[in-house]
């Protein structure tokens, strides 16, 4: 079996759908490179599955189109049916025959575009190997976990080589274990044949680990799109800051050449440009603070006099919470599990201003 089918190219422009009043996907753009992963992620009504099945072509758009390698599929003014787009997809309940064996499943796509017997045998066979499911070939659905039966669907959907390759949130039935597992597996696949891939998920460690980009979609709106560790490490308003990962939000107000925050304050020159003037808000990771019992010499870094308001232990980090002097803002920190603090301890958070992101001020978070 070849490494993937004919570069495609996915490009959605101007793309909304509606229902009576209400706007499930609003004008969005997206553009899908060939060989591409690229995960729709949000939360439950942002528009991510409508978006989906509109690619699918099971939803008709209300405006805007559909392209793929340059070509209209969608408008609001015809749909090509989903079977003519070589398009595959999986669905959260994997949808295989459980009155066939895994081959069976596997090779349903095949038979259904003619191919000759021995041609079917060798794709499954070699399918089979590469999802690591050969030696339960004969198997059915029913004697298989639940991770072999999302690989099963895998491979159904793989082999036939589509063009552009849908998956609808497909790990949302299996336990947390198995869920971690196939993520690697899902980007393992990916790497193996590069099908250009949409993939719908609420879940953030999806989505990160499949990934090359993310789109984070609030409200029917691409809010951005970015590589994982562009998305976490620069998000640009307080709705992705939040959705992807913990993080602190510091709201300040800038006056002249200094920026005010709750307790303390910085000369603006220490942090990224926000505005010019008035209130600003910044982002700010808790692993990127510190907290200390002796003040910490004089340096770059803000040194604030915080409490110890709450704590949880994790296993393999502490998560603290301290309250900030003057109106008691609250801000997470991440601590090593050797960091070991009371709740009442008075410490010392240590603030690295390079590590703080400007957010949009127009932000729907």
């Amino acid at each position: 079996m070849s490494g993937g089918a004919d570069p495609s190219n996915l490009s959605l422009a101007g793309l909304s759908c509606r229902y009576g009043a209400f706007t499930a996907v609003d004008a969005l753009d997206l553009e899908v490179r060939a060989g591409e992963f690229v995960s729709l992620l949000g939360p439950s009504g942002c528009g991510k599955t409508t978006t989906l099945r509109m690619i699918a072509g099971f939803v008709r758009p209300t405006a805007g189109t559909i392209r793929l390698d340059g070509r209209v599929i969608s408008s609001p003014g015809a749909v090509l049916a989903p079977e003519k787009r070589g398009m595959s997809m999986i669905f959260q309940s994997y949808a295989i025959w459980p009155n066939m064996t895994v081959a069976e499943n596997v090779a349903f796509g095949l038979k259904l575009r003619h191919l000759g017997r021995d041609a079917i045998a060798a794709k499954v066979g070699e399918i089979l190997e590469t999802v690591r499911l050969k030696a339960l070939a004969d198997r059915y659905p029913a004697e298989l976990s639940g991770g072999q039966q999302q690989r099963v669907a895998l491979a159904r959907a793989i082999v036939i080589q589509p063009r552009v390759l849908l998956l609808d949130e497909p790990l949302s039935n299996l336990d947390a274990n198995l869920r971690e597992e196939m993520r690697y597996e899902i980007r393992r696949l990916h790497d193996v044949f590069r099908f250009t891939t949409v993939y719908v998920t609420h879940d953030q460690g999806e989505a990160m680990v499949t990934s090359d980009r993310i789109a984070v979609m609030n409200q029917g709106r691409i809010e951005q799109i970015d590589a994982p560790y562009t998305l976490y490490t620069r998000p640009r308003t307080a709705f992705v800051a939040r959705f992807i990962g913990r993080t602190n939000l510091l709201e300040g107000r800038r006056s002249g050449d200094r920026v005010a925050f709750p307790g303390f304050d910085l000369p603006a020159g220490m942090l990224e440009a926000g505005e010019e003037a008035g209130a600003v808000t910044y982002a700010v990771r808790p692993h990127s603070l510190a907290l200390s019992r002796q003040a910490p010499a004089a340096g770059e870094d803000a040194a604030i006099a915080v409490s110890l308001a709450e704590r949880a232990f994790l296993g393999e980090s502490w998560t603290y919470v301290v309250a900030l002097p003057q109106d008691g803002a609250r801000l997470s920190v991440t601590a090593a599990p050797s960091h070991v603090f009371d709740v009442g301890d008075r410490l010392w958070l240590t603030l690295d201003p390079r590590q703080m992101v400007p957010l949009a001020p127009e932000s729907r978070g």
